[in-house]
């Protein structure tokens, strides 16, 4: 459901998918092919949230800003279910892995994987290519080669799904 508040309106680029439960409310921009499944509520109403082309939020998630922080999502990420995004940016190509939490201020470099669970704490920076796990979070090593192909590629799979409701 899109929602309209204080004079602002979701903006879609062409081919977004949204579930028919899920809501996207006030300042949200949402590139090409990205998605947003069952549960999942998107809250652009202090400040604005931008969604890359091809970027996914499963099911149950929240993304929320403040007036302070908007949040920033890049091309081609993975958002597992009941991620908690608030007032953070997230780069391109990241996979945030199911139950995880993304606080005010955090910065996501881009190829990066968050751990399940994982609790990334307000104003934390997260370089690039970075596998991070823990409560709160901590980078544990390096992303390999593969790590790092295989997230555009589980992010193709839920944009081919998400044609299929279209």
């Amino acid at each position: 459901m899109l929602i309209k508040h204080a004079g602002n309106e979701p903006k879609m680029e062409k081919e977004v998918f949204i579930a028919g439960n899920a809501s996207v409310i006030g300042k949200v921009e949402m590139g090409e092919r990205s998605s947003v499944w069952f549960g999942a509520v998107i809250r652009g109403d202090d400040n604005s949230i931008k969604i890359g082309g091809r970027t996914n939020i499963q099911d149950l998630s929240v993304l929320h800003v403040d007036e302070r922080h908007d949040v920033q999502i890049g091309d081609d990420c993975v958002v597992g279910h009941r991620v908690i995004i608030h007032g953070a940016h997230i780069g391109s190509r990241c996979l945030i892995g199911m139950g995880s939490i993304v606080m005010n201020g955090a910065k996501v470099g881009d190829d990066c994987i968050i751990g399940a669970g994982a609790l990334v704490t307000e104003d934390q920076e997260i370089p690039p290519r970075s596998l991070v796990i823990g409560f709160p979070a901590k980078i544990k090593r390096q992303l390999t080669t593969e790590e790092v192909t295989m997230i555009p590629t589980l992010a193709m799979g839920y944009t081919k799904r998400a044609a299929s409701y279209i």
